[in-house]
């Protein structure tokens, strides 16, 4: 069976949302998809290289999901991307994870981070400062109800947090 680097960022991904930059290695990710960690280093040489392929991948993914959505809808939608990652599996926001953890981290997994917020919250809206400003209150309340409903173990804790959002 043919890995493909899709398999290692799934894996990969999982580890993060579920642990943080440190709560994974090549070893975690080579045994999650059934491969030897020599595998996984000839795709991603550094965990920093595979890291940041994973924050970029995931935040390509999200915006693309919300770049049909009519404006008036995107925070809703916002709200239920995230719902539905919490319900599903219970796991954080891939960026909300790596933006907590940013003081301790390369700098290219970092600059994903900070990718993600930066086109997240312009998806809101980037007409004005107003407009920034809300997307920016929108992100801060989805990634903080998300936290709050992990730390919990309460997903209603999200749904009650988030209400107001749409």
């Amino acid at each position: 069976m043919a890995v493909t680097k899709d398999q290692i960022l799934d894996a990969t991904e999982r580890r993060i949302r579920d642990g943080g930059y440190g709560g994974f290695s090549f070893r975690d990710v080579a045994a999650d998809v059934g491969i030897k960690s020599a595998s996984v280093h000839h795709h991603f040489p550094t965990k920093t290289d595979l890291s940041a392929a994973v924050a970029r991948r995931y935040t390509d993914r999200l915006i693309e999901a919300v770049q049909g959505v009519p404006d008036e809808k995107r925070i809703g939608e916002w709200r239920q991307i995230f719902r539905n990652a919490l319900r599903q599996d219970g796991r954080m926001c891939l960026c909300g994870i790596l933006g907590a953890e940013s003081g301790a981290l390369p700098e290219p997994v970092v600059a994903e981070a900070k990718r993600f917020f930066q086109l997240a919250t312009k998806t809101i809206a980037d007409k004005d400062t107003v407009h920034q400003d809300t997307g920016l209150r929108v992100f801060a309340a989805l990634e903080g109800a998300m936290l709050m409903a992990r730390a919990m173990d309460d997903p209603d804790v999200f749904d009650r947090a988030t209400a107001s959002l749409g």
